[in-house]
């Protein structure tokens, strides 16, 4: 397994309202470039770039390159087991939602995931 292949595809809060952003991960040295997309949100964070500026040390010191795809909220109701996705990151720009409820949907299978294009 590749380093690129170590990174969880997704890490969300487990229930709340919370902002997300959708990151490309590539391996500095690949040719052709060989390119992973990630799913990160938290509430912790009052802002897009707050979720970036985590994870872009992170993935550097694994020899990884990031760059942030868009972001939005995710509402994650765990007690329905309901994921939906909306809205957009000022800074960065709306992620392309259909993308982020597929990689979703891969972790959580018994869940509906939905997305809209809608600002709440």
């Amino acid at each position: 397994m590749s380093v690129l292949d170590s990174v969880p595809e997704v890490q969300i809060d487990p229930h709340g309202v919370f902002k997300y952003i959708l990151v490309r991960l590539s391996l500095e040295s690949s040719e052709p470039e060989r390119y992973r997309d990630i799913v990160r949100g938290t509430k912790s964070a009052e802002f897009h770039n707050h979720i970036f500026e985590k994870l872009d040390p992170e993935m550097q010191a694994l020899g990884l390159n990031c760059k942030c795809l868009g972001g939005g909220k995710i509402d994650h109701n765990n007690l329905d087991k309901k994921i939906r996705i909306f809205g957009e990151s000022t800074g960065y720009g709306k992620a392309d939602h259909s993308i982020t409820a597929e990689k979703l949907k891969n972790i959580y299978r018994e869940y509906e995931v939905v997305w809209s294009d809608e600002k709440k």
